[in-house]
Formats: C-alpha cells, sequence, structure tokens
C-alpha cells in the first residue's frame, strides 16, 4: 500500500508485515518506541514485559520489565545506548542497560509532587485542567530526551505543566512552564524532542501544538498545524515526524473548543521550519487498516528514513468503546520511503 498525502514531498509505503510479536509476549499497548543507530527497535508495552526489542527485520530479539512498570508511556534510548523508560503511573524515570539491569531510577515510585492535580467532578477537556500549580518532578511524567549536550529533558505533563532540565548524571537544573495556552504554558506537555541545532520541540497535546524552545526554556515558537501531538522524532536530515491522537466529534482541546467532526490520528512530517511535507493517517473508515490508525503515541525513525508508529489501541480505542475488539492487535506499524 502506498501512502500520498496531501502537500507531500515524501511518500512512504506501509511494510504490513513486520513486527510480529508471538502469543506469550502479546500486549495490549505499545507506548513508546525509539530506534538505535543500528535499527534495533525497542517497544515500550503494557502487560507483561514492558520492553520488547526486535531486530531490523521485525523479529523478537528479548524482552525485559516485567513486574517493574505501572503505566509505561515514554521511552529513549541515549546516545550511550542506555534506555530511559519514563512510567506517568509511578512519576518517574528508569535507565537501564540495552539488557535490562537497572541503572538508576529518578523520581520516587509512587510519589507524586503537589500539583493540586486529581479528579474533582466532569471534566471539559481533560483531566489535566485539574492542575492548579506548576509543581516539581514528578506528576505523570510522559517523555524524555536528551540533548546534544547530554543534558536530560523532561516532559511532566498528565498531572503538572513543567518542563525539567536534568545533568547528564540525572541531577535536577531547573524548571519552566505553567497553565495556559500563553507561550511557554502547556495544558499537558506530551511530547519532547531535542533537535541537533539545540532546540526542544514540545507537544503541548490538549493545546494543539508543538512549541520550540532554546535549551534554557526561552520561548521561540509555535507551530499550529498539528493535532493532539503525542510523540515527536527528529531524523539526521532535521525532518520532523509527529505522532497525532484522534480527537473524536465533541472532543474539545484548550486552544480550539470542542470539535463537531470526527478527527482521527495521523502522522505528520514537518520541515525544519515547521511547514508539513508529508500527512498520512486521518480515515474515519477502516481504523485498522494498514496505513492507517487509531491511536497513535509513539513515533520514531530510523537510519533509512523508516518510520515506526506505535499505538495505545487497548486503551484509547478499545477500552473506551470507541473501536471494537477485533482491532485491539494494530498496535504497531512500519512505514518506508520511497521514492
Amino acid at each position: 500500500m502506498t501512502l500520498a498525502p496531501a502537500r507531500t514531498e515524501l511518500r512512504y509505503a506501509v511494510d504490513d508485515r513486520w513486527g510480529r510479536v508471538p502469543e506469550q509476549l502479546a500486549h495490549r499497548d505499545v507506548a513508546a518506541v525509539d530506534v538505535t543507530p543500528d535499527d534495533i527497535v525497542y517497544l515500550f508495552t503494557r502487560d507483561r514485559n514492558g520492553v520488547v526489542v526486535l531486530d531490523t527485520d521485525g523479529t523478537v530479539v528479548t524482552a525485559w520489565g516485567d513486574g517493574i512498570f505501572h503505566t509505561p508511556h515514554g521511552l529513549t534510548v541515549a546516545p550511550d545506548g542506555t534506555v530511559y523508560c519514563v512510567d506517568c503511573g509511578d512519576h518517574t524515570v528508569r535507565r537501564f542497560t540495552p539488557e535490562g539491569r537497572l541503572l538508576q531510577t529518578i523520581g520516587t515510585p509512587g510519589l507524586a509532587s503537589d500539583t493540586g492535580y486529581g479528579r474533582r467532578g466532569p471534566t471539559v477537556v481533560h483531566l489535566n485542567e485539574t492542575v492548579q500549580r506548576p509543581g516539581g518532578p514528578f506528576n505523570g511524567c510522559t517523555n524524555l530526551t536528551v540533548a546534544p549536550t547530554g543534558e536530560l529533558f523532561v516532559a511532566d505533563g498528565y498531572g503538572n505543566c513543567r518542563i525539567h532540565r536534568f545533568t547528564a548524571t540525572g541531577e535536577l537544573i531547573g524548571s519552566w512552564g505553567g497553565i495556559g495556552t500563553g507561550p511557554g504554558e502547556f495544558h499537558l506537555p506530551h511530547a519532547i524532542c531535542a533537535t541537533a541545532d539545540g532546540h526542544l520541540l514540545v507537544g503541548d497535546r490538549e493545546n494543539d501544538r508543538i512549541q520550540v524552545f532554546d535549551l534554557d526554556g526561552t520561548y521561540v515558537a509555535e507551530w499550529t498545524d498539528v493535532q493532539r501531538p503525542c510523540d515527536i522524532a527528529v531524523d539526521a536530515g532535521g525532518l520532523v515526524y509527529v505522532a497525532e491522537l484522534w480527537r473524536p466529534s465533541g472532543n474539545a482541546s484548550f486552544t480550539r473548543g470542542a470539535t463537531t467532526t470526527d478527527r482521527p490520528g495521523r502522522v505528520t512530517v514537518f520541515d525544519r521550519s515547521g511547514q508539513v511535507v508529508a500527512r498520512w493517517g486521518a480515515s474515519t473508515v477502516m481504523r485498522d487498516a494498514p496505513g492507517n490508525f487509531i491511536a497513535p503515541h509513539g513515533i520514531a525513525v530510523d537510519s533509512t528514513g523508516a518510520v515506526y508508529v506505535a499505538e495505545v489501541t487497548g486503551t484509547f480505542g478499545v477500552s473506551l468503546g470507541r473501536v471494537p475488539a477485533d482491532m485491539a492487535d494494530h498496535q504497531l506499524q512500519k512505514f518506508t520511503p520511497i521514492g
């Protein structure tokens, strides 16, 4: 199947035979995906072993992490090969060897920072709107990126509204962010990715935008031709790949209000200036067909330009009655560049 998105300069073909996981490692969600320089693929899954490692052919090499994680959310393979796993359910970032030996834990498992976040009646947009004040690390942390300096930057989004900056060894340097829709404010900072030229791209999910900062947290720009950005990856040439979550009809964002039309999940590729160069998905029919999406949540790109998209179909689709149970295995796709 060849995908020819609108306003395209790039084209991709879906490989619907890649990445078949054996039954004993089946899971309900693939929350995150990342790729090493030699194109080994790491998945952060929910249920059983948290981390599943695939070779370039999509065959499982190893799996580890069973019983460690509360709610797997973000995964980043660092330049030194170690693996950072962000657990939004127990408010931690854990660092592992590629074989799964725990090296470090940032944050205290089960201890959330005080932001006032909590369930207090019905929500208008998202439970994140109950955040009353910025807090320290962490309350529902979402994703991590390693900057060219070696510093770590963590998006702390579900129960907070902050970006935290750490040394390469995990010592807190500082934080920024507040509640709202202005520059440097967030409603669920969900994605974060450092660029080679020293900028940070932050997916401000429920504000339907990507904010651009320098490494000191100074606001640079925002990109608004985006929908619920869940994860961001940047390739060696500077192209930016974004996994965008489905917004069902009637659901709202803080910046655009309630939508009267169904807005399915999709993938968008931007150039360095934030212009769209490829986009696909966004189908309201056959959401589980190759090349379409139910709940895009993680994205990565390998050395060949192939794009991997991970989905939380079980949590976001099946469990909420948005799609039938027979779509539950629509969780991971690989797209290869053509032309």
